[in-house]
């Protein structure tokens, strides 16, 4: 083994994670290009500060430089070989000092470079749909800023002791990516929809993550659901509810003309037959509540109407 990561980046060996980053980042700034030159000495010093940040901040890479550093440790104490000697009648030991076998020096230095598949991370977010495409299923489109490590420089900001031009040291690199989503028939508020393998790319020929849908149902706002039926409440004048009208009133289908009947009451429900939620073959109504609603500001004309209309129900 041909180099102390600890020693590099200037901590013990038993040094915490936040110790290790903090390390790291005052060792970073300091031997940074843009700060201290960018002679040969210094950029190689810099890439030696992040190589040892790469292997000692990720767990399993650490684990490993842990237990070959252990062995490597152990090669390099001196071994003692006896032999017997012949020409003397005295017993008499001689003995070398002998390194062990630099076999894991180089089984460490193998699996340094081998790169391991990794699965991207999973990526989360909520769609909006309205009650009426969650009972009958809709197609919705999305855009997803999707954020992935750089592939030029992956994701160590820096190459070569330059900052990388594909992500601007950022280490990462962001898309913008169009999904046409089908939405199932009947589904729940806040049920889930996985796209597999559309998340962040994996790392090394590692498997994509995936993407995760949240769905959220939004209730309208001049209507209500009940089962496959339709609720909605429309207000008419009082001459409309006394004389009777057509009036106009939009559901799934488009306007559709409605017949108030003479005498209509306030609170009176008029049933549109087949004009609610269409699911699994079977369609709901829409149910009209009648509102009658006296209008504001009225003119002298009109309260005096009321005003004659109020004296002829005395005298009835």
């Amino acid at each position: 083994m041909t180099k102390d990561y600890y020693k590099i980046l200037d901590i013990p060996e038993f040094s915490t994670s936040e110790e290790i980053k903090s390390a790291y980042r005052k060792l970073a700034r300091r031997w940074h290009p843009d700060v201290a030159g960018s002679s040969a000495d210094v950029i190689s010093k810099f890439k030696e500060i992040n190589e040892a940040y790469e292997i000692l901040s990720n767990n399993s890479k650490k684990a490993d430089y842990d237990k070959a550093r252990k062995f490597y440790s152990y090669g390099t104490s001196s071994q003692k070989t006896y032999n017997k000697t012949t020409t003397n009648p005295n017993f008499k030991e001689t003995y070398k000092e002998e390194k062990k076998s630099s076999f894991w020096d180089e089984l460490f230095a193998q699996k340094s470079e081998v790169k391991v598949p990794k699965k991207g991370e999973d990526i989360y977010s909520d769609v909006e749909i309205s009650v009426f495409e969650a009972m009958s299923g809709a197609t919705k489109v999305i855009n997803m800023l999707q954020t992935q490590i750089c592939p030029k420089c992956g994701g160590r900001k820096f190459v070569n002791g330059a900052k990388c031009t594909c992500c601007s040291g950022k280490g990462e690199t962001s898309t913008y990516k169009r999904f046409s989503v089908k939405i199932p028939a009947g589904i729940k508020h806040l049920s889930k929809i996985r796209l597999a393998e559309e998340g962040e790319k994996g790392l090394n020929g590692g498997r994509n993550g995936d993407l995760y849908l949240t769905i959220h149902i939004r209730e309208p706002k001049n209507y209500k659901t009940e089962g496959l039926n339709i609720l909605k409440t429309i207000q008419i004048t009082p001459y409309e509810a006394v004389l009777g009208a057509d009036v106009n009133v939009p559901t799934l289908l488009g306007n559709i003309s409605m017949k108030i009947s003479p005498n209509t009451r306030n609170g009176q429900k008029i049933r549109l037959s087949g004009c609610g939620i269409e699911q699994n073959n079977k369609v709901g109504d829409m149910i009209v509540t009648v509102e009658i609603q006296i209008p504001d500001n009225l003119t002298e004309e009109e309260i005096s109407l009321y005003k004659q209309l109020r004296d002829a129900a005395i005298r009835r």
